[in-house]
């Protein structure tokens, strides 16, 4: 029997850089937290200790934080890309870099009816992410770009049901023919080459899947993430497959009966755990080879 070293990876996670623009008087702030891994022929490392083939993580992280400024950020597909390629071009021994981003959104605090020039508030409409994996160089290159959003948290009041479920000896949730749907969203989907205008494309998807949220009559949380995932691909050809992952954040209505109180769903417990997690994906029949993209990208996949 041979023991012999399997897959691997290194590289400097969850560096945190915040880029300030401070070009004009009005100020623009970009937060991102950038992850870097490359994998390939490391073997020296693990099995002997020899280093001669990493790059440290170290270097990693300073390439992060010194290309913001010397490239600047641009969309972080495309800032992923750049270090990609860049670590790629600086460690032979690696044949595929793979780095993570994951941008908070910041909005301008407004001051007499507009956004202020350099004061700035958090915003709560998802964390927008990517994964860019590359393999390869030159001829042989191939860069696959993963985006999304987390972090989505969403409500609706009503319009969703949930009934005609399988029973047993165990079950004893009751049906229902109008409830709370509510789920902090997790929507990743994978782009069919890289000619895309990425800002423009994440926006439309954001707010798509929104739109698709709050108009869909909800028989089941399930119904609802593939109609989210179906009107995504209807409507972006550049967009090969989608997968959506949703912690159902159940209320429940509270028996306020014992003190003679009426309790027209208007009072509820927020639960937080346990809860249901439901996990679908949504993909073209044709949809083309995904190679190494779903590589590592953190999640139910």
């Amino acid at each position: 029997m041979a023991i012999v070293l399997g897959p691997n990876q290194y590289g400097k996670a969850q560096n945190h850089l915040v880029r300030v623009y401070r070009d004009t008087p009005r100020h623009e702030i970009r937060d991102l937290t950038v992850s870097s891994a490359l994998r390939g022929d490391f073997a020296g490392a693990h099995i002997e200790g020899d280093q001669s083939d990493v790059l440290p993580t170290d270097t990693q992280k300073n390439t992060i934080f010194s290309f913001a400024k010397e490239k600047g950020i641009g969309a972080i597909e495309d800032f992923a890309v750049t270090l990609a390629d860049h670590f790629l071009d600086r460690t032979p021994a690696a044949d595929g870099a793979r780095i993570e981003i994951d941008e908070t959104p910041w909005q301008r605090i407004p001051v007499g009816g507009k956004g202020h020039d350099h004061s700035f508030v958090q915003t709560g409409v998802g964390t927008r992410t990517t994964v860019v994996n590359v393999d390869g160089r030159g001829g042989e290159r191939r860069a696959h770009v993963v985006s999304g959003i987390k972090n989505l948290t969403v409500l609706k009041s009503t319009g969703s049901e949930f009934h005609g479920f399988l029973k047993d000896s165990y079950t004893t949730l009751p049906e229902t023919d109008d409830r709370i749907l509510a789920t902090s969203l997790v929507a990743r989907w994978r782009y069919d080459h890289t000619d895309v205008a990425w800002d423009e494309s994440y926006e439309s998807i954001r707010d798509l899947m929104l739109e698709q949220f709050a108009e869909i009559h909800s028989y089941a949380l399930q119904q609802t993430l593939y109609g989210m995932g179906h009107a995504v691909l209807e409507k972006h050809p550049e967009v090969a497959e989608i997968r959506l992952s949703a912690p159902n954040k159940h209320h429940f209505l509270v028996d306020l009966s014992p003190f003679g109180v009426d309790n027209p769903h208007e009072v509820f417990y927020a639960a937080d755990r346990p809860f249901g997690l439901i996990e679908a994906s949504v993909l073209r029949d044709d949809a083309s080879d995904p190679g190494s993209a779903w590589h590592a990208v953190p999640g139910w996949v």
